[in-house]
């Protein structure tokens, strides 16, 4: 069976976009890299040849992973999203118990998932902790950091 991935519109956006620049461009000059290596001799010793045939085996191989991770994308559209609970793509405020501290983090798929962007994974400890929680609900999850409590403040949508 295959494994789905959960992703947003715009995060298969980007990665269309990106796939297509690598096809279209990256690819292109890659090859014209080696050519013109090539055409200064000796292979063995020629450090522009080996460095453009590195690149391109880079280039190959995301070209491979973004057409998989393509293939198997779960589009969800997170513009009519019920906020009763939390679930994929909405906007959850925390607070966590241990300091006070309130975070507020949307819940995406591993491709799209930043931390320093605000958003979470929701194959992560914490992801999978909320999934199914509501407003009010705590949630008690391992981390790597240890044992943490939290309890769900506010479900939204995303702001698009």
């Amino acid at each position: 069976m295959v494994e789905r991935i959960p992703m947003t519109k715009n995060g298969y956006e980007k990665l269309r976009l990106e796939l297509t620049n690598l096809q279209r461009h990256e690819r292109p000059a890659v090859i014209e890299a080696i050519e013109r290596a090539r055409e200064h001799g000796d292979l063995k010793e020629n450090a522009e040849y080996h460095a453009a045939k590195e690149r391109q085996g880079h280039i190959e191989g995301r070209i491979m992973e973004l057409k998989d991770k393509l293939s198997r994308a779960e589009v969800i559209d997170c513009s009519e999203l019920d906020c009763d609970r939390v679930v994929f793509g909405v906007v959850v405020r925390v607070v966590d118990l241990d300091t006070d501290e309130e975070i507020a983090y949307q819940l995406l798929g591993p491709e799209e998932a930043s931390v320093e962007g605000g958003s979470i994974s929701v194959l992560s400890p914490l992801g999978r902790a909320m999934i199914g929680k509501s407003v009010g609900d705590e949630i008690t999850v391992k981390t790597p950091g240890g044992v943490r409590h939290f309890e769900v403040l506010d479900i939204t949508l995303p702001a698009e």
